[in-house]
């Protein structure tokens, strides 16, 4: 994955869109996958609370944007 815009970062975007860290996995980046992954899952969880839920919402946006605009 070169740069912006490729299409590794493409795939790895969509990848975090269907499951949070997924896309950052596909590149290599444990750690960012992992904590994106437990962050957003447990908002998810508690979505019936309304702002955990609104925060997993804005935390899995910025999972897929870092996911698609990451440079190696």
């Amino acid at each position: 994955m070169s740069q912006q815009g490729s299409a590794g970062n493409v795939i790895a975007a969509i990848c975090s869109f269907f499951i949070p860290g997924l896309g950052q996995l596909v590149q290599g980046r444990i750690l960012p996958a992992l904590l994106f992954f437990v962050f957003v899952s447990s908002g998810y969880f508690f979505y019936f609370l309304v702002i955990p839920a609104v925060i997993a919402a804005v935390l899995h946006l910025w999972c897929i944007i870092d996911a698609a605009r990451y440079r190696s």
